[in-house]
Order: C-alpha cells, then structure tokens, then sequence
C-alpha cells in the first residue's frame, strides 16, 4: 500500500502524522510511503530523517493525497485536504465529526473511508489513539490555567501554588477520566488546590485511592458544580462522551457567579466544549473574556509540545496503521472489531451512531458493511 502524510496546515498546528521510526515500519513490511517536504519539521524531523527510513519526499500535499491509498494525519483534514480525498482512498486521523458538520458532509461527499482515532477502542474500553493525546493535554491544562491567569492576559493575577501566607489557586477539573486526571496531577503538584468532579463513584473511589488526599473529589451534581465553580480560579472542562459532542455543564449563568478575571480551560473544545460560552481558538488568539471570565479553548493544544506529543501519538497508531496497510479497511476492521469503532465516514455514509444522531444524519452500521 502507499502510505503519505502531509504537513498539518491547522493554525499553529506542528504535529506529523508520521515519525520516520513508524515510516520505517511500513517500508519495513513492505509498503510505500510518501511524505510532504517540510511535513515533520515542526515536531523536530527532516526529510532527511525520512529518506532516512527509506520514505520519498513528495513536492507537494496536492502530489500525497493524488498518490497514498491511505492518509495519515493528526489533525482534521481542513477544507482544500478534503477536497483532494477521493473514493477508495482512506484517511485515518483525528476528526471529532460530532461538533463538525460542515467537515463531516464534506469527508461524505468526498467518497473517502474515513477512520478516526478518538472513537478507536481497546478490549478494556478505553481509547488508546486519544489517551496519549489527553495525557498530553491534561497535563498542559493548568500550566497554560496559569498563564491565563496571569493579570497581564486579563486574568485575577493569582499564581496558582499561592506562597507561605498567602492560599493557593483553587481549580476545580471536571471529569475524572484520562484529561482530568491528569489536569488534577500537575494542578496539585503546582501547589493548586484542586477538586476533581465526576458522576462515576468507582471513578471517584479509584482517584481517590490511588492519589491519597493530593487533590479531592466530588460528586458531579449539578448543585456541587454550581457551587465549586462559584468559588474557583481556574476551572478545567476535561469532559467526554466518546465520539459525541460534550455536554454543556458550566452554564453562562454559572460564569456570572464567578470571581472576575477567574479562568476557563476547555480541553473538551474538540468535541464542542462543556462550557456553555466556549468557542474554539488557537494558538494564535488562545482567550478571551465572557461574563469577566478568561477563556482558553485551543482545539490543539498539544500542537504546543509538537515532538513529545507526535511520538507519543505515533506509539500509539502505529500497530492500527500497519494493519490498515497490510490487510486493508475491510479485512482490518473484520479481524479487529475495536479498530471497525473507529469507521466513522465509508463512501457517502456515516458509520458512527454518536456522530449521526449528533448531526441528525442517517445511519449505516460498521457491521452491514462489513457483512
């Protein structure tokens, strides 16, 4: 099979969707791959180091995408990608189509088999194409938290571990799962002091035995939400209901009963955001201010820490990429039922239950396809 990968065109976005190590694992099993010149430079790889690997260096994105019977990216393809997808190629990367419907009937009409990584599963539940990725962004939540609050971004201008006399931030990280956790971690280990919200009590009980009393935990009601969030620095949204978009649980009337300059990390924003008054930023123009409230909703923040996070990423795809490439879609997706989650687009047809009934879009399941 020709594998490519192009360079990520998102703003501020520097992730590759393949290291040389993963392209010198397809070239080692056999297949071609094509990469984009410059396409890693971002995250810290040459061409060279593509050559390297036995990969060739394409002039162009335009010249991948009319080449590679499979693409692989980090981000969503944006809208001169999807119109260079075409039937029978796939296309495996992160799309988040719940909170997209513009990108979604376009990757439809495009004809393309697309594959997203978020709704991947593992035989335990969990995602593991997006965990390294919620890892990374939980763990930059409350440091990018604290710049934010700093007085010259419009935040309350409190450092977040406090000092000797003078109390720490309070952050409360909503959703116990792989971000929050995560979040709550490096919170706490500034010096926060941090409340962790989630409704699954076993969640609650394994934070809590695991951590020792380094953060606290709350039932997610929506009085204790109101309440916690009343009294907060910093919140963090770390919620998610895989491949659907993420319920709003920080309402606007809410941030009216916040300190002014009090500040907001939705790391939810892929998938829509949990804060009512959440729209997507970027690097670029990271916050702004709703109700006296600073927002940061960057909709890649790990684009920020582009190496560590591509090979944390690329540690994580690579088996998934490889079976596409040796069996193709069909034949991959048969052998590994946790793969075929991960079928949200096939040739016009939405493939993922959470995504149709977000977009109001009928439904063709993984499983009548593959019959």
């Amino acid at each position: 099979m020709k594998i490519g990968t192009v360079r990520e065109i998102k703003s501020q976005e520097y992730r590759v969707g393949l290291t040389p190590a993963a392209a010198h694992e397809a070239v080692a099993h056999g297949h071609a791959v094509l990469v984009e010149a410059g396409a890693g430079v971002g995250a810290g790889f040459s061409d060279a180091d593509y050559e390297a690997a036995g990969a060739k260096i394409a002039p162009s994105a335009k010249a991948v995408f009319e080449a590679a019977d499979m693409i692989v990216k980090v981000k969503e393809p944006q809208t001169s990608e999807r119109a260079m997808l075409r039937k029978g190629q796939i296309l495996f990367t992160y799309l988040h189509l719940a909170a997209d419907e513009a990108q979604a009937r376009e990757l439809m009409q495009s004809g393309a088999t697309c594959i997203a990584y978020e709704t991947v599963t593992a035989k335990d539940g969990t995602l593991p194409l997006l965990a390294p990725m919620s890892e990374v962004a939980g763990r930059l939540a409350p440091q990018v938290g604290a710049w934010t609050l700093q007085k010259a971004n419009g935040g309350r201008g409190v450092l977040l571990g406090g000092v000797p006399g003078v109390a720490p931030a309070k952050v409360v990280v909503i959703g116990g799962g792989v971000v929050g956790t995560q979040a709550a971690r490096v919170a706490a280990g500034m010096g926060a002091d941090v409340t962790v919200l989630d409704r699954s009590l076993p969640r609650l009980r394994y934070l809590d035995d695991t951590f020792a009393g380094v953060f606290r935990t709350a039932y997610s009601s929506k009085a204790e939400t109101a309440a916690l969030v009343a009294a907060a620095d910093l919140v963090i949204g770390a919620v998610l209901i895989p491949g659907a978009a993420a319920p709003k649980l920080v309402t606007r009337d809410m941030l009216k009963t916040m300190k002014p300059g009090a500040a907001i990390v939705d790391v939810a924003i892929d998938q829509g955001g949990c804060v009512e008054t959440s729209h997507a930023t970027t690097h670029d123009d990271p916050i702004y201010e709703v109700e006296g409230v600073m927002h940061y909703c960057v909709a890649n923040m790990p684009g920020a820490v582009a190496r560590t996070a591509t090979l944390a990423l690329s540690n994580a795809t690579q088996p998934f990429m490889l079976a596409l490439a040796n069996k193709g879609w069909q034949k991959a997706c048969s052998d590994d039922s946790h793969l075929a989650n991960g079928l949200n687009v096939h040739e016009g047809q939405i493939t993922y239950a959470a995504v149709a009934e977000a977009l109001g879009l009928p439904l063709t399941t993984t499983e009548s396809l593959l019959a």
